[in-house]
């Protein structure tokens, strides 16, 4: 949609085909229906939350960046808010303020949309695209922005398809891999949790040994493991071979405090309660359901009053807040990931026009491209700038 609107400002015969049976299908569910379209930040930041290829976006990003994304959404008549995180939204939270404000700047542009269309096949002709056939039509066109999205939610009409043409054309790409998405644990005790949210936390994620991500804010614990936005962002620099070997959380409960300082709270609060067991003793300190597993993962007896508890028992007891580790052993996949790592690989684009180095009058813009970022309305960002440059780059020629 961003590249057929930039498109046509330059271009007065500008088709939109998509496979769906309406426009916006995946940016419908965005940010839990809220629709978070981009981040307030400033330019350094945003590349700071770049997963993959961050130096490819740099023309497209600073050619359309996170303003001109505000001020082109404003633009349509979106009214606009920034909350906690710099994380923008329409004002109304209704993603689907946001996919009608695309279709009136389409329709304003007399762009033709073509509906319930599956792009099957590219004619190329000396190197250069000249057709297309969608649905079993086919169609000339000269100019062809592919913008086919990545594997996660099947739902709203996600496939393979970005892989399938790739292979067809010989172009390369990089495996796809479901990121931003909940991970896996084979410790039973998540699943005694499950349901609890932890906020300010900070977490750790080591792959034998070695720290791969770090961070804070909120988690959660599920049946299967864990979530929560802490854990979707560390999922992004986790790798299909780490999976099961070697690949801890570590989350520290209390980060706010030291360990000496978390050991004299815990002194205070057995002061009040010499006779009292172990596990009803840490209810300030702990959620409750958390403290039966705290206190068997630090190897203690949950039934041993706190006037004969040892110190080196106390100091397990500290360690475990401070360090309570979890092993991954996978992900949800693409049914739960919000993005796909992967797809086209940067290598085959010019990232100064989004243009395939290999076929000319062929363009390439947003989650089909071999480029993620964190949550927070950045991986939106790139749909935007890479769409807006394809667009723009197309109608130019």
């Amino acid at each position: 949609m961003m590249a057929a609107a930039a498109a046509s400002e330059k271009c007065d015969d500008v088709v939109l085909i998509d496979k769906n049976e309406k426009l916006g299908k995946k940016l419908y569910i965005t940010g839990k229906g809220r629709c978070n379209l981009t981040n307030a930040c400033d330019a350094d930041v945003f590349f700071d939350n770049l997963i993959t290829n961050p130096k490819f976006l740099f023309s497209s990003f600073y050619g359309f960046d996170n303003r001109a994304a505000m001020d082109f959404f404003e633009s349509c008549g979106l009214f606009l808010k920034t909350e906690r995180g710099n994380r923008v939204f329409p004002v109304s939270d209704h993603s689907s303020d946001v996919i009608k404000a695309l279709k009136l700047r389409l329709e304003h542009n007399n762009v033709r949309i073509l509906n319930d269309r599956r792009l099957e096949d590219i004619k190329i002709l000396d190197g250069r695209v000249c057709g297309l056939t969608a649905s079993g039509e086919y169609m000339k066109a000269d100019r062809l922005i592919l913008a086919l999205g990545g594997v996660s939610y099947k739902g709203t009409g996600a496939t393979d398809d970005a892989f399938r043409l790739a292979k067809s054309l010989g172009l390369k790409t990089v495996p796809a891999q479901p990121s931003l998405v909940p991970l896996t644990s084979p410790d039973k005790w998540t699943a005694q949790v499950s349901g609890l949210s932890l906020k300010n936390v900070s977490v750790r994620l080591e792959y034998r040994k070695k720290e791969i991500f770090e961070g804070f804010g909120e988690m959660l614990f599920t049946h299967f493991g864990v979530s929560g936005p802490l854990i979707l962002s560390a999922s992004s620099y986790i790798k299909e071979q780490m999976y099961g070997d070697g690949l801890v959380l570590h989350i520290d409960l209390k980060d706010a405090l030291t360990h000496k300082q978390l050991d004299e709270r815990i002194l205070r609060d057995f002061s009040g309660s010499m006779n009292k067991h172990l596990i009803n003793s840490l209810d300030r300190l702990l959620p409750s359901g958390l403290i039966p597993v705290v206190i068997e993962l630090a190897g203690l007896d949950p039934h041993k009053r706190v006037n004969g508890i040892t110190r080196a028992e106390r100091e397990a007891l500290v360690d475990t807040i401070k360090d309570l580790r979890v092993s991954i052993n996978g992900n949800r996949g693409f049914d739960e990931a919000i993005i796909t790592r992967g797809g086209i690989s940067v290598k085959e684009v010019d990232p100064s026009t989004m243009e395939c180095r290999k076929i000319k009058g062929l363009y390439f813009a947003g989650e089909m491209l071999d480029v993620d970022a964190l949550t927070g309305g950045f991986n939106l960002q790139i749909a935007w700038s890479t769409g807006h440059l394809a667009g723009v780059s197309a109608a130019k020629e």
